[in-house]
């Protein structure tokens, strides 16, 4: 008989996403050969679930690969195993299975022949396709790395200390050191095991928040110069344009959290932030606070992500499409004002 993973400390009983789990502590036991991806340029979940993952795969005696599109960010090399990730355009390899970490669809970790392989899609956002051919989505956790967490209790593993600085390194950052509205119960009591498993969070904080060239202040300083507040005074949002980075110098991760500044602010319930990437083509962060849904804002604009943090592309005349964003942000600030005023009353659910 087949046993049930264990979740530490957490569950008393087989929820659907504990059921999905079992599918993959099963593959992971009766295969060998596995690799393992994020989006592109990938934040500090993708990275740290990723090698965490790769970890808790070899301590398991399995072979195992990162692949990734792109660089990693400077701010999570310093992570073990990150001088093993291989820097790739499309798959040149043989895998039993590929594990795609944290991505909407198939297309975002932008590696060719992906959609030719096995995969097994983890992510804990509830706007994830289900692309894999096991789809383990789990919205409750705050990162996916607290799923790895999980997934190293339910198969049997030991958290080493480089699983722990891994899985730390995804919830430090996909939490904003614990600041974000997804920061649970749960996921201080895993921060604490991992702790008690040798982290220093000290210095994973200071490798992620302290380790940034001057091109970042200097990129800072112009993005800041183009702040702005909506005519209702509650919504910021700001702008980086491609000259603004090449006269800074600025690279890829020098802009991380330029979007969250504007909420310091009292005043300021939700933040924007347009990232120029191309010709008429943005990047956009959405950031909010309490009950406002910047999640459903995105998905309006085919994008997608947390209640209090998502994102999404837009294309056409930056005015016209700023405009249309921020006015969309409006209507959310003043949707969550109306609900808590008790003027609209819906469920839970779709807030």
């Amino acid at each position: 008989m087949k046993r049930a993973p264990q979740l530490y400390p957490f569950s008393i009983y087989l929820s659907p996403f504990e059921i999905v789990l079992s599918q993959v502590v099963e593959l992971i036991e009766n295969k060998q050969e596995f690799g393992i991806t994020t989006h592109i340029k990938p934040d500090g979940d993708g990275v740290g679930s990723s090698l965490g993952l790769y970890w808790l795969l070899r301590s398991l005696g399995k072979s195992a690969d990162v692949i990734v599109r792109g660089e990693v960010p400077t701010a999570y090399r310093s992570l073990p195993g990150a001088d093993d990730i291989r820097n790739i355009e499309s798959i040149d390899r043989k895998y039993d299975a590929i594990f795609v970490i944290e991505c909407s669809d198939l297309e975002r970790p932008g590696i060719v022949g992906l959609d030719k392989e096995f995969t097994v899609n983890i992510d804990h956002h509830a706007t994830s396709a289900h692309f894999g051919a096991i789809n383990w989505i789990d919205s409750t956790a705050s990162a996916v790395g607290e799923m790895i967490y999980n997934l190293c209790k339910a198969i049997g593993g030991r958290v080493t200390k480089e699983i722990a600085e891994c899985v730390y390194m995804a919830l430090v950052t996909d939490t904003g050191s614990f600041h974000f509205s997804n920061t649970t119960e749960r996921t201080l009591k895993v921060a604490s095991e991992l702790v008690k498993a040798g982290v220093k969070p000290a210095a994973i904080s200071e490798a992620v928040y302290n380790n940034y060239p001057w091109s970042r202040i200097e990129l800072m300083r112009q993005v800041l110069d183009t702040v702005r507040r909506d005519e209702s005074g509650k919504v910021a949002y700001l702008r980086q344009t491609l000259e603004m980075r090449e006269a800074a110098g600025a690279v890829d991760g020098d802009n991380n959290g330029f979007v969250n500044i504007p909420l310091a602010s009292r005043e300021i319930l939700a933040a924007v932030y347009m990232r120029e990437v191309g010709p008429d083509e943005y990047r956009v962060s959405l950031r909010s606070k309490g009950d406002i849904n910047v999640a459903k804002v995105a998905e309006r604009f085919g994008g997608g992500g947390h209640r209090n943090a998502a994102g999404l592309r837009m294309t056409g005349d930056w005015d016209t499409a700023e405009a249309e964003i921020v006015s969309a942000m409006r209507e959310a600030v003043e949707r969550a004002e109306a609900i808590e005023a008790g003027d609209i009353t819906v469920a839970p659910d779709v807030l």
